[in-house]
């Protein structure tokens, strides 16, 4: 396992940096750069978007002639931002020093915020921890035991309302949902139990350790609920088939002759091999809600998190956030590719990589 683990490991390296050189590529053919970004709040224009006309590949290279929204302003103010945002320098030369850079994990600082990458993001983070993290949670306590209710009641009444109820979860969009609940739920037509924005009060910091707590929940459960959805339907259903997979299998049927009990069959036997995959999927699938659907919830819910952030640097073209978010989301998806590997081993030991590998 060892062996396999280094091989992993080393292959972060090259994806990563393919990662990396298409997305960086990708943005000197987009148009409304910066320095356009810059050019039209100087002018009054609002933003770029409104005066792009072909700008095409000079958005972001340094060439002056590009930059659409810069007409009427002197050439000295454009070469100034140039050389102060590094779009004087051949983006080659770029991209290997933003590289070099991000591998001591030195991000720069955010173009229009005048923060530090690593400060912003770690400003951000306990929102899509708190949707990610207990997003993941719920849908695992719920899942796995319906999921193996209907898998044992197959074909009942139970497993077939239960089928649609989980249909419908998975058919109706997350941000939807989450408007449904808003208005059910945070005082828009019926019911005000639920806060409509934040994750804390404005006196949070005045209340108790356990008023903390359940201002905290309170407030994130609306949130979490919505971003829960799509997930605990998908999860339903895949542990269901893997029930029904492992329970039709001989050594099932060889445990009940023996005369073990049910639960005894199911849980001391069936269980393990069934939820193998359920269970070694954990990191994936809360990377999956970490990073997937927060931008819609956060935006809904007024939440301040990594999804508004992300969407914004994109919308202002704030490309040390871009990068340097992409880089650590890059790194730690990859990372967690390694640890749902390593969890199907600690799951059942009898699963050998290396020698598949090999």
């Amino acid at each position: 396992m060892g062996a396999y683990i280094l091989r992993r490991l080393l292959l972060i390296i090259p994806t990563l940096i393919g990662i990396m050189v298409v997305n960086f590529t990708l943005t000197q053919f987009v148009p409304g750069g910066p320095i356009e970004q810059i050019a039209a709040q100087v002018q009054g224009s609002g933003d770029a978007f409104s005066n792009i006309s072909g700008a095409g590949a000079g958005a972001d290279t340094g060439v002056v002639e590009g930059y659409e929204g810069a007409r009427g302003l002197p050439p000295e103010f454009i070469t100034q931002l140039e050389k102060e945002f590094g779009f004087d320098k051949p983006p080659l030369e770029r991209f290997l020093t933003m590289m070099g850079n991000y591998l001591t994990f030195d991000f720069g600082t955010s173009w229009f915020r005048s923060i530090s990458v690593i400060d912003l993001v770690v400003e951000k983070m306990p929102v899509s921890i708190t949707l990610g993290l207990w997003s993941t949670l719920l849908a695992y306590l719920i899942s796995i035991p319906l999921g193996i209710r209907k898998a044992v009641r197959d074909g009942t009444r139970f497993d077939t309302w239960t089928s649609g109820v989980i249909i419908m979860a998975y058919a109706i969009p997350a941000f939807l949902f989450a408007v449904l609940l808003m208005v059910l739920f945070a005082g828009g037509s019926y019911w005000q139990i639920f806060p409509l924005r934040g994750l804390t009060s404005d006196n949070f910091a005045d209340l108790s350790v356990w008023g903390k707590i359940k201002d905290y929940a309170w407030h994130a459960t609306l949130p979490v609920v919505a971003s829960t959805i799509s997930s605990f339907a998908t999860l339903t259903l895949l542990t269901k088939n893997s029930f029904l997979d492992e329970i039709n299998k001989q050594y099932v049927m060889t445990a009940r002759a023996k005369g073990l009990t049910e639960g005894r069959v199911l849980y001391g036997h069936v269980f393990r091999n069934a939820m193998l995959i359920v269970i070694a999927g954990f990191p994936a699938v809360f990377l999956g809600v970490f990073f997937g659907a927060s931008i819609l919830i956060e935006t809904v819910f007024s939440l301040d998190g990594l999804g508004r952030l992300g969407f914004e640097a994109a919308v202002q073209r704030d490309y040390p956030v871009i990068f340097g978010t992409l880089y650590v989301f890059g790194l730690l998806s990859l990372v967690v590719g390694i640890l749902s590997d390593m969890m199907y081993v600690f799951v059942d030991p009898r699963i050998d990589f290396e020698s598949r590998a090999g």
